[in-house]
This record gives structure tokens, sequence and C-alpha cells, in this order.
């Protein structure tokens, strides 16, 4: 496995975590080698396979993992055990966490929520102020906007 970026010494400390911001290494999808992504605290954070990135002010710590072709931006966070895969983006203030999923071309904007054992995928969005959390499922088009609740064992 080819390495696509290396931690640099550009370090911030966030809820008691050490993150670095990550620099490509290789061209990959959009990425150039040389480019500034976000933050990760460690390797086992971003899968330096396929294409997924890490950019903007982005903070991924604990045992979350950015994987496929996912992008994580702006100032969004995935933490705990949570994982970003396939052709997801999370982006705004938005927030993955705990064990929850983000798969195929599901969409987290603005200041969502993904949180507990959740899982969002196919082409939904969460988008705005809405949450996701518990054992809900969102899939399909589904779209949970505005300051709209998904929780329990909900399906949508």
């Amino acid at each position: 496995m080819e390495k696509k970026y290396i931690l640099t010494d550009d370090v911030i400390d966030f809820n008691s975590h050490t993150l670095h911001r990550i620099k490509a290494v290789r061209d990959f999808d959009c990425v150039k080698a040389g480019d500034l992504g976000g933050f990760i605290e460690s390797e086992k954070n971003l899968d330096h396979d396929g294409d997924a990135w890490v950019t903007g002010d982005a903070r991924i710590f604990g045992d979350a993992v950015v994987s496929g072709a996912a992008v994580v931006t702006d100032s969004a966070r995935v933490t705990d055990s949570a994982r970003v895969t396939g052709d997801a983006v999370v982006s705004g203030a938005a927030v993955v966490s705990g064990d929850a999923v983000v798969s195929g071309a599901a969409r987290i904007f603005g200041d969502a929520v993904v949180s507990g054992a959740a899982v969002v995928s196919g082409d939904a969005f969460v988008i705005d102020s809405a949450r996701v959390s518990d054992s809900a499922r969102v899939s399909g088009a589904a779209v949970v906007t505005d300051s709209a609740r998904v929780t329990d064992s909900a399906r949508v």
C-alpha cells in the first residue's frame, strides 16, 4: 500500500486529542501532492486506499474511520467509532459520532448530527439542524431537514 498522505507537525489539541494536519504525498482524485488536508489523530482515521480525504478544518479522531471515496470537509467532525465510507460527504459543522455509519452517496450537511448506532446510507441527506440517533436508519433518497429528529429504531 502506497501512502497518500503524511501527518504534519501542524498540531492542535481538541477534546483531549492531539490532531495532526495531513498533507498529500501523491495525486489522487482531485487531490494533488502537497495539498494540505484537515486534522486526524492517527493514520488509522483515514484509509490510504481509495480516494477518501479530509480537508478544511475537519477533525477525525478516536477510532473513527474515513474510507472509500468519502470526503469530510469544512469544520465537520467524525469521532468515537463512527465510519464514513463509500462516496459519502460530511460537511459544514456536521458531527458523526458513536458507532454511527454514513455510507453510499449520503450527505450530512450544516449542523446535522448522526450519532449512536444510527445508519445513513444510499442517497440520503441529513441537513440543517436535523438529528439521526440511537438505532435509527435513514436510507434511499430520504431527506431529513430543519430540526427533524429521527431516533430509537425509526426507519426513513
